[in-house]
């Protein structure tokens, strides 16, 4: 019979942090505190199996697994003295998720389980504290109905609205006993009115409802957009974790909070986070009152006049960073932790490895490793690189003019410029349309999780840096003001109030999520230095690699930033890029419509020097390090015009009819040009345009090793190859070029040849093909699209689909499809090698700089990869990564 139900509490667990596929990371670190010996209220974990089987049954329980949840609750009874529905000293609980990867928000929670009419008047004379009896019963009253009975919470807040106004009261800890009283009437009519249920009595059924809502979150909409944002895969389901409830809201020598190790914004070493005195953890979330400083220096730096727990309650603070100083020891990285004080006694209820920003990842993991808790590998290991992409936006010039309209919170680092939005919707809406935007709330909710991961910054006018709108934006890297009092928002009529001024829907604002300010306006931005700890990070991870990190790079500023992220060189130079500009498209365009072979000629000829002058450059600016130039790829109909418009000025430009224009471009047309005339069939049909490329390279190469005194040995790449006899074809012609300016210059000309390989038959002919070519490079992008046989220009219409459906886990256009185009590519590194050994392979489509895809590539021995300039960074770490891994 399967174990469903693992015990905590006391001194003893079953089970550990090694246990965490199994009990989900909050479980497994229960589990593991307990051990530890900490104070953790006891529980038990229903394990993660369990929420697959209750989905895959259709929301049925397991059947043994009600037996096991019994016993469990009579274990948490025998360690408390309490016992469950009691009506004299009752055990109440809370009922939380907790998967194996962190998803903070993204499940459902309920406190204060346990409760109805009976057992609150028994937790009224149990505490001596009736007011908090009622709250506490008003609370779960309200989760439960939330969570488990789906009254759109709403429905509660403008109930207790209504009932502050009535009652003159500003905060929630106004209210009497008697008046919670009345609220909780009212909350209870409000369920049976949207439900026609009255609200469950019975402990038993609202712990089971529980438990099936928990299940039931793990396949909510937040929960999927959350999983597919951050790679979670959704068979791993979620635990759910039964606790014995221990209460902050018990007056004021109780409290709750939520603490980091070390800051999640900077990665300094100090004690970080916020807490509340008489309330219970959702309260410091949730944004509903403004919480208070842990520390006395944090007070003192944010201006808080509000006392810090280090000066409320000294001893609970002691106690605290005790703790906090064992539990980063024992896991040898930052922990996020959650706390309870209840009447003085200190409880953990949580601790996980802490969300940080980019930056803050970077020197804690470079402080950790020089201060010898972990080594300089286990340091690079601990980034995401995925996240250096925070690192590489613009923040605020020093020097630039502020218009500061309000502040808050500085909740997540670097500065964003956007048109305000006030909904979700409306900030993915402006994302398809390409406008920046700012998402302004009051508070953010898990259900905003698409807006916020639409928008360029976050803005809302409560919460603290533990809100969820704070946690959600520093883990995706968007700049972020939380808590900016000094606003007011109005959703209904679209306004944000500053002061004396009233900004509407789609007025421009900037952000600084460093310093908490709010602008109005556009302000001038700058690029961070990426020195210092990212320096030290990044030096460890070359020194752990073994891959070449390149760049596709088409013009001198990309492969100057290129060179400037750490660039290894140019896998990837698109030429036609290079015809697109400015004079050299009606140059373009006068080759492509020439009538015969000296029509074409004597257009190349004019083309001739525009391109050598670029190779030089970028040859120049790469002083010696590798540069791979692919020869003109696209069809010709694409340089060419297509409206009616656009045909007329062109023909008048070039002294032709309209309509002889336009015949043309018809002739031109192809069905499917990405399977057309184009790549090395271009080449073979017009060699004239491979000699004049060919020419441009090498005449460049010797002026560029004249100019740096650097060698340049250039790397010519053929696209599109399918055959052996396509290569061999196109290489003569390029072979003849090179011969013939050796003859002129008196000069060797070190030079390679080789070929993408990006269409299937390719990859399965390599050892044929690789007899011709002096390297391979992987053209992913076009062999996911010829090995799926799907246009990537049309994927979108459906590939989100097949996510959501499960049809495939990833888009494979961003993160290399392992089994098919994966298996092509090792097939094609196998044979190419077996037919010439220590052949160069590379890869230069856009999963170069995704870091499953870089792991991949690893694996199977490529040489290098290429990818756009501002993942170089990305690419560098996610290459030492994979060898770390390699050799572990």
């Amino acid at each position: 019979m399967t174990k469903w139900v693992y015990t905590f509490g006391g001194t003893g667990a079953e089970g550990g942090a090694g246990d965490v596929e199994r009990l989900g990371g909050k479980g497994a670190n229960l589990a593991e505190m307990c051990m530890l010996g900490l104070p953790v209220p006891p529980g038990f974990t229903i394990i993660t199996e369990a929420c697959n089987a209750y989905l895959s049954a259709g929301r049925q329980m397991p059947g043994s697994l009600r037996g096991q949840v019994e016993k469990g609750l009579a274990t948490i009874e025998t360690m408390t003295g309490r016992r469950f529905g009691d009506t004299s000293r009752p055990l109440l609980l809370s009922v939380r998720s907790g998967a194996r990867a962190s998803m903070p928000g993204m499940m459902d929670t309920v406190l204060n389980l346990g409760l109805n009419d009976q057992t609150v008047e028994a937790l009224a004379s149990d505490s001596g504290d009736a007011r908090f009896a009622v709250d506490s019963y008003r609370r779960f009253i309200q989760m439960y109905g939330d969570v488990v009975m789906g009254i759109d919470h709403e429905v509660f807040a403008e109930i207790l609205e209504d009932e502050k106004a009535r009652f003159g009261h500003e905060q929630e800890t106004d209210f009497t006993a008697a008046e919670w009283r009345h609220a909780i009437d009212l909350y209870k009519a409000a369920i049976e009115e949207a439900t026609g249920e009255t609200f469950p009595q019975d402990p038993h059924v609202q712990l089971w409802g529980a438990i099936g809502a928990v299940f039931a979150s793990w396949m909510s909409p937040r929960a999927k957009t959350y999983r597919m944002l951050h790679n979670i895969p959704e068979t791993i389901g979620t635990a759910v974790n039964v606790q014995t409830m221990v209460f902050g809201n018990l007056g004021n020598s109780s409290a709750t909070g939520v603490a980091f190790t070390r800051n999640p914004s900077t990665g300094v070493r100090e004690l970080y986070g916020e807490f509340l005195v008489n309330a219970q953890g959702e309260d410091v979330v949730a944004g509903i009152r403004t919480p208070q400083n842990i520390t006395e220096a944090a007070r003192i730096a944010s201006g808080s006049e509000k006392p810090s727990l280090e000066k409320v309650m000294p001893e609970a603070f002691e106690a605290l960073c005790a703790i906090c100083d064992r539990l980063e020891a024992h896991y040898g990285d930052m922990q996020d932790i959650e706390f309870t004080i209840e009447r003085g006694t200190l409880w953990m209820l949580q601790t996980r490895a802490g969300k940080r920003t980019a930056r803050a990842a970077i020197k804690i993991a470079v402080d950790m490793a020089e201060e010898r808790l972990i080594s300089r590998q286990e340091a690079v290991s601990r980034i995401d690189p995925a996240t250096l992409d925070q690192l590489l936006h613009p923040t605020i010039d020093p020097s630039a003019r502020r218009d500061v309209i309000g502040a808050g919170l500085p909740a997540s680092p670097g500065a964003a410029t956007g048109e305000i939005v006030f909904t979700s919707d409306d900030a993915v809406t402006a994302r398809k349309e390409g406008r920046a935007v700012i998402l302004v709330r009051t508070e953010t909710s898990p259900e905003d999780i698409h807006g916020m991961h639409a928008a360029e910054g976050i803005l809302t006018t409560r919460g603290g840096m533990t809100s969820h709108a704070a946690v959600v934006a520093r883990g995706m890297g968007i700049p972020c003001v939380s808590g900016a009092g000094s606003l007011r928002v109005d959703p209904r009529r679209e306004v944000l109030i500053a002061g004396g001024e009233t900004l509407t829907r789609g007025t421009v604002i900037t952000i600084d999520g460093s310093s908490g300010q709010v602008l109005k306006g556009r302000v001038a931005m700058i690029q961070p230095a990426l020195s210092g700890d990212f320096g030290k990070i990044m030096a460890w991870a070359d020194q752990s690699r073994r891959m070449t990190v390149r760049t596709n790079a088409d013009t001198p500023a990309d492969a100057r930033a290129a060179r400037s992220f750490g660039a290894e060189g140019i896998g990837l130079c698109r030429t036609e890029h290079m015809f697109f500009e400015g004079e050299r498209i009606n140059v373009m365009r006068e080759m492509i419509l020439a009538e015969d072979e000296a029509g074409r000629r004597a257009a190349l000829n004019k083309l001739l020097p525009m391109q050598r002058s670029d190779f030089v450059e970028l040859f120049a600016i790469m002083h010696g390090l590798p540069v791979t130039i692919r020869l003109l790829d696209p069809p010709l109909h694409e340089f060419l015009p297509k409206s009616e418009a656009e045909i007329a000025e062109v023909a008048a430009n070039m002294g032709m009819a309209a309509s002889d224009l336009r015949q043309r471009v018809e002739a031109l047309h192809e069905f499917n040009p990405m399977l057309g005339h184009r790549g090395c069939r271009l080449a073979i049909s017009y060699p004239e345009i491979v000699e004049m490329q060919a020419r441009a390279i090498f005449e460049a190469a010797l002026e560029a090793a004249r100019i740096t005194g650097a060698a340049v040995v250039p790397e010519i790449m053929v696209p599109l190859v399918g055959l052996k006899a396509e290569l061999d074809y196109v290489k003569a012609r390029i072979d003849a070029v090179a011969a013939e300016i050796l003859t002129d210059a008196g000069l060797p000309i070190a030079y390679l040849v080789g070929t993408m390989i990006e269409l299937p038959r390719a990859a399965l002919r390599a050892h044929v093909i690789a007899e011709s070519a002096d390297f391979f490079s992987f053209g992913t992008n076009d062999l996911t699209q010829t090995t799926f046989g799907i246009s990537r220009d049309d994927a979108a219409r459906f590939l989100h689909t097949y996510q959501v459906k499960g049809i495939v886990e990833r888009d494979p256009f961003v993160s290399l499809d392992y089994d098919g185009v994966g298996e092509l590519i090792q097939i094609a590194a196998e044979r190419g090698r077996r037919t010439k050994n220590g052949l160069k392979l590379g890869i230069c489509g856009e999963h170069g700089g995704d870091p499953a895809s870089i792991r991949f590539c690893e694996e199977t021995g490529l040489d290098y990869v290429s990818c756009s300039p501002f993942r170089v960074p990305i690419a560098r770490l996610a290459a030492a990564q994979a060898a770390i891994s390699g050799r572990g």
